[in-house]
């Protein structure tokens, strides 16, 4: 059912010659000049808004989301989507507050950042920090779920073959620096849609083909609201104690009302606002062209769950009603991640080419993006201060290839034979356990930092250490010390014998703590730091078509919550 035939290598084969020669033709016109380490990590500042918006969704979306938000979505529903439309909002808190604070303060990189607000110490400390995150955690698992994901579309395919290919096609991008990267990420994110698209277009016509109702795909999507009313709420109940396991399983993922003054907040702005990988792309502009980049990327978000739930949402109305039966359950063995790809096995001829070309697109430009945040973080931030101070921009560059040549190929050491356990673990949940524990400490460090001028570093370095421990405590052990019912949270069983508190509630939890030891520490410090970034209400202030860009935004969002509240 899955296997591929000639037209569909053929459509693929095009998709990939495209990419690439559009890759070389941007790095040929720029190859005329020396290239610096401002060009290759941040493009010059050369990105157009609608390249850096791409670029941001490009980087973002991957084979996690794919197969994992699928899944969620044939598990749970539309509440998943929550942390596509939340996203939106968290851009456009990180286009007019957060990029003026980096911009004016000339800040390239994250370790610079707390560098040049903190101290040495604290940027060291995160720079080791981000590498180890980056390579060992988000290559590695972005990797091995393409890899997965490609392997079950192609059908009987070679593992370890398709994951060598992604990487020598990230290569490819990743060595023409930040401008070829963005560039080629536009036609990566046109790929993505429209091959997304057409995978949606595709489950909504079986749904109504299996009632009756020919190929009509708004006749199936009535179907789905019709016949999974549940799968169309976007705020779960909390569940009692006796609820059914499946119906708790649910709520610890998106606990209700409750996620929204919680985690759900931290997860979004620390992605968006505080990570190399995703900030990179809009440090080399203007501050109106990064604004309006980012706002892009927040008006793209609020249409993801088009193309990575819907799916997952068609595959379990169909199952539910006896189809789907083998794609969902191969070798007798169940898996809601399975929800994608049952789907993909039904593209007609030509289409699967594109899907596949759709899903390459998606892992290739998030394994580049990551490779070149390794990469400047390394070289701008390690290498240039502490092991050659006198690297010329010329070595920099070739020590900034070095690294990401070095990057994929330690992802591909520990990916080859599963040496992390991402596949035992689900890579979705496998990036979200070693990401999640820090997340607190560090939004907290770079809020606080940003907008507080009485903030010290000793607080940083002890709000990055309290946030951790508090993670650990609130998510592994709070349950047994404290009971499962407190003021703070509820504790629910986990189908485990173990009482376990909703992911995001210990996020939110142990950021509240962090900010309040954080605060207490500065307290006894100076009135007002000395490395503190000097603020004004002028860096907030947005033009006209800039507030236009967030009314719409904002418009849509509240339309689809009043929709499926």
């Amino acid at each position: 059912m899955n296997k591929l035939v000639f037209i569909d290598y053929v459509i693929f084969i095009i998709y990939f010659l495209i990419v690439a020669l559009y890759g070389y033709w941007i790095y040929q016109r720029k190859k005329k000049t020396s290239m610096d380490t401002k060009d290759f990590f941040l493009a010059e500042g050369s990105l157009t808004w609608w390249a850096i918006g791409a670029s941001l969704i490009a980087s973002n979306i991957s084979a996690e989301q794919f197969i994992g938000m699928s899944g969620n979505g044939f598990s749970v529903g539309v509440a998943v989507a929550a942390y596509e439309w939340i996203a939106a909002i968290a851009l456009i808190i990180v286009a007019v507050w957060f990029m003026p604070v980096y911009l004016k303060n000339h800040i390239f990189t994250m370790p610079q950042f707390l560098k040049t607000r903190y101290n040495e110490t604290v940027s060291l400390i995160m720079a080791v920090f981000w590498l180890f995150l980056y390579i060992f955690v988000n290559l590695t698992s972005i990797l091995f779920l393409g890899a997965l994901a490609i392997n079950s579309l192609v059908g009987n395919g070679n593992f370890h073959l398709i994951m060598i290919g992604l990487s020598v096609f990230a290569l490819l991008i990743t060595l023409g620096g930040m401008k070829v990267i963005g560039y080629t990420d536009v036609i990566q994110v046109a790929v993505l849609i429209i091959g997304g698209l057409a995978t949606t277009y595709l489950a909504l016509s079986m749904v109504s083909e299996h009632f009756g109702l020919g190929r009509n795909v708004l006749a199936g999507f009535n179907a789905l609201i019709k016949d999974a009313p549940d799968h169309f709420k976007m705020i779960l109940e909390k569940p009692s104690q006796d609820a059914p396991q499946a119906e708790i399983n649910k709520y610890l993922m998106l606990p209700g009302i409750t996620m929204y003054f919680a985690g759900q907040w931290i997860v979004n702005l620390n992605y968006w606002g505080c990570n190399q990988y995703i900030t990179q792309r809009a440090l080399g502009a203007d501050l109106q062209t990064a604004r309006n980049g980012i706002l892009f990327a927040g008006l793209l978000k609020l249409m993801m769950p088009v193309i990575v739930m819907l799916p997952g949402i068609a595959a379990y109305v169909l199952y539910k009603n006896g189809a789907l039966q083998q794609e969902m359950a191969p070798g007798g063995r169940f898996n809601a991640d399975n929800a994608y790809s049952a789907i993909l096995g039904f593209l007609p001829t030509g289409l699967k080419g594109l899907s596949l070309a759709a899903l390459t697109a998606a892992i290739v430009a998030s394994l580049a993006g990551k490779a070149n945040s390794i990469s400047t973080i390394f070289t701008l931030d390690i290498y240039k201060k502490y092991i050659r101070k006198d690297a010329d921009e010329k070595q920099l560059v070739w020590i900034g290839r070095f690294t990401i040549v070095a990057a994929m190929l330690l992802a591909i050491l520990f990916t080859w034979n599963d040496l992390l356990g991402i596949g035992g673990e689900g890579g979705f949940t496998f990036i979200q356990k070693y990401t999640g524990f820090i997340s607190p400490g560090v939004f907290a460090m770079f809020l606080l930092g940003m907008f507080w001028k009485r903030t010290t570093g000793a607080a940083a370095v002890a709000g990055v250490i309290t946030g951790f421990l508090l993670s650990v405590v609130f998510n592994n052990y709070a349950p047994a010390w404290f009971g499962h019912e407190t003021w703070l949270y509820t504790a629910f069983p986990n189908g485990k014998g173990e009482y376990e508190i909703p992911f995001l509630i210990c996020m939110g939890w142990s950021f509240f703590f962090t900010v309040l030891v954080m605060v207490v520490m500065s307290l006894a410090g100076p009135r007002v730091n000395p490395k503190a970034f000097e603020l004004d209400t002028s860096m907030f202030r947005v033009k006209p078509s800039t507030m236009v860009l967030i009314v719409v935004t904002l418009l849509i969002l509240s339309a689809l919550y009043i929709r499926f509240w």
